[in-house]
């Protein structure tokens, strides 16, 4: 079985970045996606959904840093259920996307993107000049 979705939409906040205790890096979005369609009499038709999702680790540092409000943005990920209990005892739960890659639409838009680098573990995001070229590469290697 598999569970993955993709989305199209536009984020309706900044993303919203926190770290847990131990330092990991968490964002939090939220995000419409607007559909349209003529209905039988052609008149023109439309809808929202909303979505909550969440993204782990250096990419929710990155979004933080490279998407706002606003912006349309194409989302990748798996969908996972939250349960847990109120205060006044009701059970509550909800769906949200799972977060394995998000990054602008370019569909009306441009961006400039700039690759990050590992430097002891971690990434940073530099407008470092691409790596220089290797002479030869080994058999498991692609020379990109």
């Amino acid at each position: 079985m598999s569970n993955s979705v993709t989305l199209v939409g536009n984020l309706v906040d900044d993303p919203e970045l926190r770290f847990t205790p131990s330092g990991t890096a968490m964002a939090k979005i939220r995000m419409a996606v607007n559909r349209r369609w003529r209905d039988r009499s052609g008149e023109w038709q439309e809808e929202a959904s909303f979505f909550r999702g969440t993204v782990w680790d250096d990419q929710a540092e990155q979004i933080a840093e490279s998407l706002e409000k606003g912006a349309r943005v194409i989302v990748t990920g798996r969908l996972e259920q939250r349960s847990w209990e109120t205060q006044e005892g009701e059970r509550r739960s909800v769906v949200e996307i799972r977060i394995d890659e998000m990054g602008p639409s370019l569909r009306w838009a441009t961006a400039k993107v700039n690759r990050t680098q590992r430097e002891g573990g971690q990434q940073r995001a530099q407008g470092a000049p691409a790596p220089q070229a290797r002479e030869s590469y080994g058999p498991d290697e692609a020379p990109f």
